[in-house]
């Protein structure tokens, strides 16, 4: 910790600086550091160590070993590392990072909050630098019990979705990571750059595609991140994407020039096929009215573009996964479906919702109409 002595000279230093505002600035943290005015003098650090003059290790270094320190426990825990993260991110020597933040944790013990944002910035340094995957999935692993069981959604949780889809992206996990990239999107997209929605739109739409279990596409499609895709030369991923929700195999197969060009869904195709066709058996139950669910063998192997013989097996896997509800009459050689898997649905599945309530409204009052015929007919005799 800097002595008040140390700090003295250090300012003093600083303020020599040719930089007229910087200059000014030095001079207004002396001032509110004489003051002890520790909330505002946090605040405008926040600022400073962003001051383009200042990036760079050997200045941001020196600012916190002979200033900052001498008072970091006298501001709010979570402003300091907010603070320190600048710093930390200069540091040449990655290892030294991940020490420094592992005495920061330490000194902000209090406030869980900042606790978990070191743990995550270790993280990302594990990842992106020391190349540790290993030390990267136990601090995932370390947070993702407590964050989830934090009960609010904190700051904390979008760098630690992004710290988790990254990792996830890195070993080829592309549930988790399709998982944990929505989420992501869900906490923090406001503060994603823009210029980087496309990459990131392109990678969730990969991992959507490929992922195991994955059949909600909708809520992706829904997102306002897909749309930056548009003019871009992954913009056909769109196309793609909508054919699947709609269990569509022909556009799926006319769209083969454009996703056989992507080696890991050209490598997939086998199990691609299977996903789009057990999205095709969830979109036949779902646009059929509830009294019209007995669904032929047949039919199922015209839409879905499989021999007979095998329509068996694609409804047991459906089955088995929870997609839908139902029973098989191998005798008819039919099945008969009683439930399909809720989805985020699109505007042209939202007007068929429509359509059938409109219809089960109707036999309803056909229904009333009857009860109420028959009844008089009771009541008279």
């Amino acid at each position: 910790m800097a002595s008040t002595a140390n700090v003295a000279k250090y300012l003093s230093e600083e303020k020599k600086t040719t930089n007229k505002e910087l200059a000014e600035e030095w001079s207004r943290l002396e001032e509110l550091y004489n003051e002890k005015l520790w909330n505002e003098l946090s605040i405008r650090l926040n600022s400073l160590v962003k001051n383009p003059a200042l990036q760079s290790e050997e200045s941001l270094l020196p600012l916190y070993h002979n200033f900052i320190s001498s008072f970091e426990t006298k501001i709010n825990p979570y402003a300091l590392v907010e603070m320190l993260s600048t710093v930390v991110g200069f540091i040449s020597d990655k290892t030294e990072a991940v020490q420094f933040l592992e005495k920061l944790v330490e000194k902000v013990k209090v406030s869980e909050e900042s606790v978990w944002f070191c743990r995550v910035m270790q993280g990302q340094i594990y990842l992106e630098h020391l190349q540790d995957l290993d030390a990267t999935k136990k601090i995932i692993e370390e947070l993702k019990e407590v964050l989830e069981e934090s009960g609010n959604v904190t700051a904390v949780h979008g760098k630690y979705f992004l710290l988790a889809s990254n990792y996830y992206r890195r070993v080829g996990n592309y549930t988790d990571y399709y998982r944990c990239g929505l989420q992501f999107l869900g906490c923090a997209l406001d503060d994603y750059p823009k210029e980087e929605w496309p990459q990131q739109a392109f990678f969730l739409g990969l991992a959507a595609l490929l992922g195991e279990g994955i059949y909600n596409i909708g809520e992706l499609l829904t997102h306002p991140i897909i749309d930056s895709l548009k003019g871009t030369e992954n913009e056909w991923l769109i196309a793609l994407l909508h054919a699947f929700n709609n269990g569509d195999i022909n556009k799926f197969e006319q769209m083969k020039p454009q996703w056989g060009q992507i080696p890991d869904l050209l490598a997939q195709e086998v199990k691609l096929r299977k996903k789009v066709a057990l999205l095709c058996l969830m979109e036949m139950t779902f646009v059929r009215s509830a009294d019209k669910r007995s669904i032929p063998f047949e039919d199922i192997a015209e839409h879905t573009k499989l021999p007979v013989n095998e329509v068996e097996i694609l409804i047991m896997t459906a089955l088995a996964q929870g997609l839908v509800r139902g029973h098989i009459d191998q005798v008819a050689g039919v099945v008969n479906m009683t439930w399909v898997q809720p989805r985020v649905l699109n505007r042209p599945q939202v007007a068929s919702m429509v359509n059938t309530i409109e219809v089960w409204m109707q036999s309803i009052s056909a229904m009333e109409k009857l009860i109420e015929n028959k009844a008089n007919e009771i009541l008279t005799n």
